[in-house]
């Protein structure tokens, strides 16, 4: 069997103190100021206005609550998601991945396509090169974003360090949940098995393209994003935090935080997952 996939494994605390930045393809090289990582002509077709300084804004927020992670509502434009999905309908072709279990209790996983795997081919060795070529744009903008994301929740961490520092893409795969049992959720686990650094979540549109909206939709039926992090001052363990994400919604995961793709019980709900390394 192939080794246990990074997102579903327990991974020990740590946080890495480096601030950071990312490009060529899917390495990006240190960014100098949080305004120059995204382009003018990202900014106006897929990037919504001042997104870099709001996530700036609420990652100072997140810190002062202990919070390791962040979600950004409609961080990426909708429409532009929407311009995609069409095609992402097309190419999409889910590949089975047995596993060995994992935290999340899932040994066979067969609802993603893999843009992007780890060396070695982890979890498999044939990634979708045309899905990756039509998200390409997307997915350095979303390094953009992680980055500037990145460098804010590690600011303070280590003063002697370089403020520089890069991301790699160390896999990347865009998910297609559904209301079967095995496929309606991915529950409790960590990202990394100490390979992952970070992690980027973006919520897909509803497919309103293969059926009616209302047929694939899954408002009032689950789905989001639930984390476990910070502390509960009353009883010292983990705050449970629940959010209801839509298309263009963000999440941004640091290493080892738990959190989970919440169930669905009607329609589809799709994402795209990029792990990230960070140097």
């Amino acid at each position: 069997r192939p080794s246990p996939p990074p997102c579903f494994l327990q991974t020990g605390p740590g946080i890495l103190t480096m601030t950071l930045t990312v490009n060529d393809n899917n390495t990006r090289k240190p960014l100098k100021d949080a305004n120059d990582g995204i382009s003018k002509q990202n900014q106006l077709t897929m990037v919504r206005s001042n997104v870099e300084k709001e996530i700036i804004k609420q990652v100072v927020r997140q810190k002062l609550s202990k919070l390791r992670h962040l979600v950004v509502k409609e961080a990426i434009s909708p429409e532009y998601l929407d311009s995609l999905f069409p095609t992402l309908l097309k190419l999409f072709q889910p590949q089975t991945v047995t596993y060995n279990g994992g935290i999340a209790n899932i040994k066979e996983w067969k609802i993603s396509c893999y843009l992007e795997v780890m060396e070695g081919g982890i979890p498999c060795t044939n990634p979708h090169v045309q899905l990756k070529t039509v998200f390409e744009p997307l997915l350095n903008t979303c390094n953009d974003l992680f980055s500037t994301w990145y460098r804010q929740q590690h600011s303070c961490n280590d003063n002697a360090k370089s403020s520089t520092f890069s991301v790699k893409r160390l896999m990347t795969f865009i998910t297609r949940y559904s209301p079967v049992p095995g496929e309606e959720a991915l529950l409790k686990h960590v990202d990394g098995a100490g390979k992952v650094d970070g992690s980027l979540v973006l919520a897909l549109p509803m497919d309103k393209w293969s059926a009616p909206e209302e047929v694939n939709s899954f408002e009032g039926h689950g789905g989001g994003l639930t984390f476990w992090d910070g502390k509960d001052p009353a009883t010292g363990r983990p705050l449970e935090i629940h959010y209801e994400t839509r298309s263009g919604d963000v999440g941004f995961i640091d290493r080892a935080v738990w959190h989970q793709a919440d169930p669905i019980t009607k329609g589809t709900r799709w994402a795209l997952v990029i792990f990230y390394k960070v140097w």
